[in-house]
């Protein structure tokens, strides 16, 4: 997929200050410092798209970027940042419920854990809180660079097993810095929200 246009289009806090264009959606979520950002930057092929930042916890909306003119990446509050406020923290659930419930744009979330580690309680819960929206999920096993080639299937068979994937779960090694999984996540969006890789259109 090549991009020749995406930008930040809604900052929304409430179901009032969503998209109404009907454009389909794609929402990431994931611990804090898992690399989101870097995550949606490189699909988008974007270096600032998404703010990264040395300091995690710093996405405390829910930001709709729209690509192509043709879909929408929603980027979800980070999860489990202990130094977030408990002030902050209570916002946050209610503010991903409202979303997730019946949003019949949302066509998939993409679930970000770090392949180099098993999946953490968070992680778990996170998992299974997005499960009960009855949604498409796709894990995204993030910075596969850290991790030599040939140990890679190990790394993944374990976060498969910490998290409980069972076989035919989509789960696709992913690097912002070698760009390894993008083509792979784009095929997984464009089929799951209907539409055409530009790059094979004639």
């Amino acid at each position: 997929m090549r991009v020749n246009n995406a930008e930040i289009d809604k900052t929304a806090v409430k179901k009032s200050q969503y998209p109404t264009n009907g454009l389909p959606e794609v929402a990431f979520a994931g611990k804090s410092n898992v690399g989101k950002s870097s995550l949606i930057n490189t699909m988008a092929q974007r270096k600032a798209l998404a703010r990264t930042s040395g300091s995690p916890g710093k996405t405390r909306t829910i930001n709709f970027f729209i690509i192509e003119k043709s879909l929408y990446f929603v980027d979800l509050p980070g999860y489990g940042y202990a130094k977030a406020s408990k002030a902050e923290t209570a916002k946050w659930g209610p503010m991903m419920d409202e979303y997730l419930l019946d949003r019949e744009q949302l066509k998939a979330i993409i679930l970000l854990v770090d392949v180099r580690h098993e999946a953490g309680k968070n992680d778990i819960m996170m998992l299974e809180y997005l499960r009960h929206y009855g949604h498409k999920i796709i894990i995204a096993a993030t910075k596969c660079d850290k991790i030599s080639r040939n140990k890679l299937p190990s790394y993944l068979k374990q976060l498969k097993a910490s998290l409980g994937i069972k076989q035919g779960k989509i789960v696709i090694p992913f690097s912002s810095v070698t760009k390894q999984g993008r083509d792979e996540l784009w095929e997984v969006i464009l089929g799951e929200c209907g539409l055409e890789d530009n790059e094979k259109i004639k």
